[in-house]
Parts: structure tokens; sequence; C-alpha cells
């Protein structure tokens, strides 16, 4: 957990592709890049799962990102009811239960966007 107030946890729940690339992606991104926030972790959650494992041009995209130094994670309750886990773990995306990490998140005052 990050203890010096300059991480920003992002949740991308929607399952909307311009959503994705004109909100999650461009500022998770250039949020690295740029030095906006020394820590950056996209959530994957919810109807994003579906929509990431179903769309190739979201998957560069988010290679994209990863390579910019965004940590992602997916929500393994959600991936798992899209039937979409082991897809998200081949693009390199750690998926887990994400209940109690949330909760930690929240509880710690941590800076959290939700798309």
């Amino acid at each position: 957990m990050n203890t010096d107030g300059d991480r920003l946890v992002v949740i991308w729940s929607s399952g909307d592709p311009g959503v994705a690339k004109n909100l999650v992606f461009m500022y998770t991104k250039n949020s690295r890049l740029r030095d906006w926030w020394q820590e950056v972790l996209l959530v994957i959650w919810g109807p994003s799962a579906k929509l990431l494992a179903e769309s190739a041009d979201l998957q560069a995209e988010l290679a994209s990102v990863q390579e910019a130094g965004v940590e992602v994670i997916a929500c393994k309750a959600c991936a798992d009811n899209y039937s979409v886990s082991a897809n998200l773990e081949d693009l390199g995306i750690e998926v887990k239960y994400m209940g109690v990490p949330l909760t930690d998140f929240l509880k710690a005052g941590e800076k959290i966007l939700t798309f």
C-alpha cells in the first residue's frame, strides 16, 4: 500500500469502448508518462473485463498503458462471471478478487477515480 498519497487507483467498469480510449487509457497512461502520479493502478471491473477480452484494438492500447508503467489488475469474480479470466491473464493482467483490496484502498483514503 502506498503511504505517501501519490498513488491513483482507477476503476474501469464501463463497457463503452469510447470511455476506455478517451478517458481511462488516455488519463492513466499520461499520468505515468508525465509523472502526475508516482503510481497508477488500473482496476478492470465488471463489463470492462468482457469488452477488453473481446477487443484486439483495446488490448493493443492497454499494452501501451502497461508499458508506460501503469499496474493493471482485474476483478476475478467479474472476469469469471464473463468467462474471461484466462484471456485477461494472457494479456499480462493479474486477476484477483478485489473486494478486500478496494475496501483497504477506501479505508486508507486512497485517491480513486471510477469510469
